[in-house]
């Protein structure tokens, strides 16, 4: 069975910041579910047995080898999208999450390319398809 396919998956998502108004972000690659070449923010699905707040610091020290110095929920949000043909379905929990620059590396080369530090209003191009939507979405929240 397929997270999101076959049944509603639940996941976290995070927008890293340097509290000088940088955002961490991702360019995924062809090992990546989908969207390869797009950036993106940080984020995973929930495993049975871990709950939000596990899985917001597994996702942060498995992606970019780091712990959240603060964390802020910003709310949730259902996602719906087409993935190869076929409609799926994730909701999302988003946070915004302090960490230290210097200590983020990348923590998944075999599904990043590389990582960057962005500001909201100069991001990379091209952007994973829900990341304008996110933004706007918690822009109040992410100045």
């Amino acid at each position: 069975m397929q997270k999101g396919i076959d049944h509603i998956a639940v996941g976290v998502s995070y927008f890293c910041h340097d509290g000088k108004g940088n955002y961490l972000m991702n360019k995924r690659n062809k090992n990546c579910r989908d969207e390869h070449g797009r950036w993106d923010i940080g984020g995973g699905g929930i495993d049975f047995g871990l709950t939000v707040e596990q899985t917001l610091r597994k996702e942060l020290k498995e992606e970019y080898c780091v712990e959240n110095i603060s964390s802020e929920f910003l709310g949730y949000k259902d996602v719906f999208r087409e993935y190869e043909g076929r409609k799926t379905h994730w909701i999302q929990f988003f946070f915004r999450v302090l960490v230290d620059p210097k200590e983020v590396k990348n923590g998944e080369p075999h599904k990043f390319d590389e990582i960057g530090w962005f500001r909201l209003d100069k991001m990379p191009l091209p952007l994973h398809s829900q990341i304008l939507s996110q933004v706007n979405l918690y822009r109040d929240k992410l100045k």
